[in-house]
């Protein structure tokens, strides 16, 4: 006769070292294309030689670095500040979101004098006027972080449901933010300067990060959250 083994329950499957490797490997790869086309972007535009030189510079900035950098501080895989506690992190990432807002205001003054210097006229491209959605989300999404921040004072009761929609929403202006890039590579003065099969590839490098904080909430942050809700 048969005894029946009592209370033994199979753990979790062990995670093969080269998935565990090659996902650590996506992290890395995401902070250093950001930081690539980045710098890409500021020997590109060469800032000091006008007013609208800068512009590329604060945005890339503000977007491909600051706001990246502030959302994959809390991945458990691809954050460069892992050791931090999840109080510090949050405060990193309150620094890192104030930097892109402050550098995108930056190059939003810079691209309004270039333009009114130039006699030029506003919002005539999908670049811009995504460009404006963007800043215009951005902002609420920090007031949104204010309310989590202090909930009390602002009179939030489901926290939860607020951080699930913050979540959410964050991946939302990142990836309008990402698509703002994208169409500013279509502009005449990116154009005039990267031509053929470059092109194509500076179109494919902000998708890459992209890709990582988009599977980073998807897969890690929002399930857990609809179950604390």
């Amino acid at each position: 006769m048969q005894t029946l083994e009592v209370g033994l329950v199979p753990g979790p499957a062990r995670e093969p070292r080269l998935t565990r490797w090659l996902r650590r490997g996506s992290g890395i790869l995401a902070h250093l294309v950001a930081l690539g086309f980045t710098i890409f972007l500021t020997v590109l535009s060469r800032p000091g030689t006008s007013l609208f030189s800068w512009h590329p510079v604060c945005m890339a900035l503000a977007f491909c670095v600051c706001m990246a950098e502030a959302i994959l501080l809390f991945s458990p895989e691809h954050s460069l500040f892992f050791f931090c506690s999840r109080k510090a992190r949050i405060g990193l990432h309150w620094a890192g979101q104030t930097l892109a807002i402050f550098c995108a205001a930056l190059g939003l003054g810079f691209i309004v004098a270039s333009r009114t210097r130039s006699e030029l006229p506003h919002l005539v491209s999908w670049h811009s006027w995504v460009g404006a959605v963007t800043l215009l989300a951005t902002g609420g999404q920090a007031l949104c972080g204010l309310c989590l921040l202090f909930p009390r004072a602002a009179g939030v009761s489901r926290v939860a449901r607020l951080k699930l929609y913050h979540l959410t929403c964050g991946l939302v202006v990142y990836l309008v933010a990402t698509v703002t890039v994208l169409l500013g590579m279509y502009s005449v003065w990116f154009q005039a300067q990267i031509k053929g099969a470059a092109w194509y590839l500076c179109l494919a490098l902000p998708l890459y990060p992209a890709l990582v904080i988009m599977h980073q909430i998807s897969s890690s942050y929002l399930p857990r959250k609809k179950t604390e809700m």
